[in-house]
């Protein structure tokens, strides 16, 4: 797919506007910022920052500004270089990759960016820091990224040519008893959270919450994922159909925007920020430095089911798929259920769904009338036998219980003197520096469930499965959870079509890491392309039976056209308000983030006031 044609940048703009605008952002408390039309500088241009500069800035950040070049540079067509050959030796292990300021979790996508490192990073330990780093770039004109876990599939946390706010070492975690939002007492009344810095990593957050303080945080699938970013983006977890997504459940975050000013945002105070910061997508209205989200008193049990089923025939295919949505919409589409059903060529169906609350023998009982369904069949086999597991709840991320327990489902972090409570669930590792060829997404709603619609719901998958492997996400919808949970999502600035929706159907493929000068990296654009081609025609028959169907801004398309609907649909104008307010002149651009419409692909020309 191209992506969407770019506005021509205006000759002139009407003075009067200008300084309506500028009056608008003073009486809103942001400042008096220059307005600023110019274009960002890159190294040797004029402009760019003198060496002076650059030392005064890092006595500012108490030293902690790195200079930055890519780890490969070092690496020979022998591969003998000692930094080169252990930096290729622990591309596999995310957490080494997210200690290395240089690198993404993801070193690219065909056809769209590469990962490269930028011309200097800031190591931001406290908030003072950010600001530095906020107020350096803007007086200078330079293109700003903000890092936490790097994870970023559309290149967000990455741009060659800039400053980077590297929030990794901001990573403490604090519980709450009653914590009450600052401006909100006789308001919101005292409940249990955790703050979270902007650099910690999921498995840092349920570790305290979870395996030492018995409660539960609404959070990512993946451990090693950045907390920040997922809470800006929205937010999924296997358990978000039952307690909603990560940004419903944020009562409060300290964010530096970029007059350089950094603010408390909650229900209360900077409503509009603290609303866009829920689902409105990081890195485009601010660098959040501190979060903090409501707990939950745990369930007994965590749990899974994992199993796989090939059909003989196309027709018992069909048959098979449609059994599937029935017995989902009659025995699953409540709050206990997660995780994905997967749908390939070849005619298989792979479940691997979790599940809260159940003990592993009431789990088992659930799906027995699904398994009796195909074991009566002659024409549908189970080739993965059908197995459930549940622990207490407190275990899910206990490394200690998981290494004595289920070794092989984790991955722990094997650097010398690496923390012994970090680990990567051993299939998210594998995706560690993969190279994107397609990436798609789109909320199903759930009136595709009705007795009326199954058969149709049926139909789109087999034809979808055809071209590319498909798999539903059912915790990526909200339809069928508690209401409470709704009403908090439904308070976010996430698209609104998550709260009807049954499941986000997702269709991608990769391939190994491609970082430009790494040894060996020969990314096959060829067969990415016919991969991207191959998926765009699985995703077309979803989207015949869910027409205008939006997607998850963290798991989408490079190429979106009509991204500000897609991604947002009817809060994108309120999003773009809540941008000029507290970002005026764009400093925070990320690709398809809000306002970045106003500027050139890669974040260095402005296009439009």
């Amino acid at each position: 797919m191209k992506r969407r044609d770019l506005l021509k940048a205006a000759a002139t703009l009407p003075l009067t506007p200008l300084l309506m605008r500028s009056g608008t952002a003073l009486a809103h408390g942001v400042g008096t910022m220059a307005i600023n039309l110019r274009s960002r500088v890159r190294p040797g241009q004029p402009g760019w920052p003198a060496a002076t500069e650059w030392d005064r800035l890092k006595r500012r950040v108490g030293g902690r500004l790195l200079k930055l070049e890519s780890p490969f540079v070092s690496c020979s067509a022998s591969q003998t270089d000692s930094a080169c050959a252990q930096m290729l030796k622990q591309l596999d292990n995310p957490f080494a990759v997210g200690d290395s300021p240089e690198l993404t979790q993801t070193s690219g996508w065909a056809d769209a960016w590469t990962s490269q490192p930028s011309a200097y990073a800031v190591a931001a330990k406290r908030a003072a820091d950010v600001v530095a780093a906020i107020n350096f770039a803007r007086q200078h004109h330079l293109r700003l990224v903000v890092k936490g876990g790097g994870h970023s599939y559309q290149g967000t946390s990455d741009s060659a040519d800039s400053l980077l706010v590297w929030t990794r070492h901001m990573n403490q975690v604090r519980l709450h008893d009653a914590f009450v939002p600052q401006g909100c007492a006789g308001y919101i009344a005292p409940q249990t959270a955790v703050d979270v810095e902007a650099g910690a990593m999921w498995i840092d957050v349920y570790n305290a919450v979870t395996t030492h303080g018995a409660r539960y945080v609404q959070g990512g699938g993946c451990t090693t994922v950045g907390v920040a970013g997922l809470v800006q983006s929205g937010g999924f977890g296997s358990f978000s159909k039952r307690w909603g997504t990560a940004a419903s459940n944020l009562l409060e975050a300290e964010v530096v925007t970029a007059d350089g000013q950094v603010r408390i945002a909650n229900a209360r105070t900077n409503p509009e920020l603290f609303w866009g910061l829920k689902g409105g997508g990081g890195g485009s209205l601010g660098v959040v430095t501190r979060l903090t989200l409501r707990t939950f008193e745990l369930p007994e049990f965590f749990g899974g089911v994992n199993f796989t089923i090939k059909a003989d025939s196309d027709a018992a295919y069909r048959a098979l798929i449609a059994e599937a949505v029935s017995f989902y919409q009659r025995a699953l589409f409540n709050p206990h259920w997660g995780e994905q059903m997967k749908l390939y060529g070849r005619n298989i169906l792979e479940v691997s769904m979790m599940f809260q609350g159940h003990s592993k023998q009431q789990a088992e009982q659930i799906w027995t009338p699904f398994l009796e369904w195909v074991q009566a069949r002659k024409d549908c086999q189970i080739t993965k036998p059908f197995e459930a597991l549940a622990a207490l709840a407190k275990h899910l991320w206990d490394a200690q219980f998981l290494r004595k327990y289920l070794p092989d489902a984790i991955a722990m972090d094997d650097r010398p003197n690496a923390p012994r409570d970090r680990f990567a669930w051993a299939g998210d590792r594998e995706q560690a520096g993969s190279f994107i060829h397609g990436y798609q997404s789109a909320w199903l709603p759930a009136t595709l469930l009705q007795l009326d619609q199954q058969t149709k719901l049926a139909d789109a998958l087999f034809t979808a499965a055809q071209h590319w492997g498909v798999s539903l996400h059912f915790n990526k919808g909200l339809a069928g959870a508690p209401v409470d949970s709704i009403d908090r999502a439904r308070d976010t600035a996430t698209h609104p079509q998550v709260l009807d929706a049954f499941a986000l159907a997702i269709s991608a493929n990769g391939g190994d890491p491609a970082f430009p000068g790494m040894p060996g990296a020969k990314p096959d654009l060829a067969k990415a392309r016919r991969d991207a081609a191959a998926i765009e025609h699985t995703m077309a028959a979803l989207r015949a039976v869910a027409p205008n169907a939006g997607c998850y801004v963290s798991e989408s398309d490079y190429f979106l056209r009509d991204w500000q609907q897609g991604f947002w649909g009817s809060n994108y104008p309120r999003l773009a308000a809540a941008k000029r307010e507290y970002d005026p002149d764009g400093l925070f651009f990320v690709h398809h983030g809000v306002g970045s419409e106003d500027w050139s692909p890669d974040g260095f020309t402005r296009l439009r006031r």
